[in-house]
């Protein structure tokens, strides 16, 4: 599982360095927020920081951590980090399961202005921070 995991990080990298200049809207050095709403009981929505070379903070409902993103014209690579368990119910740690597991099947992107959408089985949808 780590060898194929690395090499799915080796090929990230690869697409993001051929693909950086055809990139150039995609919001790296970005803060999105996921369009959906809170979870009863906590204020808390998903949220996204992409580094100017793809790396990626998460801060999902219930855990966070770190992944990559790569980029290519509109075809997008995410391929999740380890990730911290803040001790939430079993119900929301596997929201953040699914939420993991839809940006890694994304396939392609698309921003229109300040939202993106990540497209796969699932869409979703980020709006960029502006301020």
């Amino acid at each position: 599982m780590t060898v194929l995991r690395h090499a799915l990080a080796g090929l990230a990298f690869a697409i993001g360095v051929i693909g950086q200049a055809h990139a150039s809207e995609f919001p790296f050095g970005a803060e999105m927020t996921l369009e959906a709403r809170p979870q009863p009981g906590s204020k808390r929505i998903p949220t996204l920081e992409i580094g100017d070379n793809g790396e990626a903070q998460l801060d999902l409902w219930c855990k966070s951590g770190k992944g990559q993103f790569s980029v290519a014209n509109d075809t997008v690579i995410f391929v999740p980090g380890a990730m911290e368990d803040r001790g939430c119910t079993p119900e929301r740690a596997q929201l953040d399961d699914a939420l993991i597991n839809a940006l890694g099947a994304a396939a392609t992107w698309k921003r229109q202005g300040d939202f993106v959408s990540f497209i796969g089985a699932t869409t979703l949808r980020f709006r960029i921070s502006t301020n």
